[in-house]
């Protein structure tokens, strides 16, 4: 009888012993709130920015082409000197388009002008920064748009009397401002490359 006594002493102690485990876990499980963790995007490795000058076309242009950009030439509509910068590495493109000015440079303007506000939909803001090189004869005006758009840089080029030359940069994928931050910083940083170094060649 003293033997069954001392087996079941043991066994209630046992079971005390974890019924208080069990208790004390669901007490400190209920007493912590979960905190959601952010969205995280891939991290993108960005090479260093390094440039060639490109001479080797049959373009009335040259300017400094970054190292990591295909050049892909394009004609639309009958229109010829039109390339494209491909960033294969960030599914991202500088459409470029080529054209005479004919005592039309307003127009060409004014369009620009309209291609770059219909962002503003999407727009937090749209920045315009003047560009001025009198040595070459280049002037023009950087684009910078905030927020969720397709194309978060764009600008324009001009000897204001013959030639018009105009970029803009669009990611191949769904706008998403955080996710491109990065990558649209980096290639910002060519846009103002080629613009310095832009100059006509006839």
């Amino acid at each position: 009888m003293a033997i069954n006594k001392m087996v079941y002493m043991k066994l209630f102690r046992s079971f005390s012993i974890i019924l208080m485990l069990v208790f004390t876990c669901l007490f400190c499980s209920c007493s912590k709130t979960s905190i959601p963790r952010p969205y995280g995007y891939f991290r993108v490795d960005l090479p260093q920015h390094s440039y060639r000058t490109i001479d080797t076309l049959n373009l009335p242009y040259r300017f400094d082409l970054p190292e990591n950009v295909q050049l892909i030439s394009r004609k639309v509509e009958g229109e010829t000197n039109w390339i494209d910068l491909y960033y294969p590495k960030l599914n991202a493109s500088i459409y470029c388009s080529f054209k005479p000015v004919k005592g039309n440079l307003i127009n060409l303007l004014e369009d620009t002008r309209k291609i770059v506000y219909k962002h503003s939909v999407r727009a937090d803001d749209i920045s315009e920064q003047p560009f001025d090189n009198r040595d070459k004869n280049v002037h023009g005006i950087l684009y910078e748009l905030k927020g969720n758009t397709a194309s978060s840089v764009q600008f324009v080029l001009t000897d204001s009397t013959r030639n018009f030359f105009r970029g803009a940069l669009y990611f191949n994928n769904v706008p998403n401002k955080d996710s491109i931050a990065p990558m649209a910083n980096y290639i910002r940083e060519d846009v103002i490359r080629i613009m310095e170094s832009f100059e006509w060649k006839r």
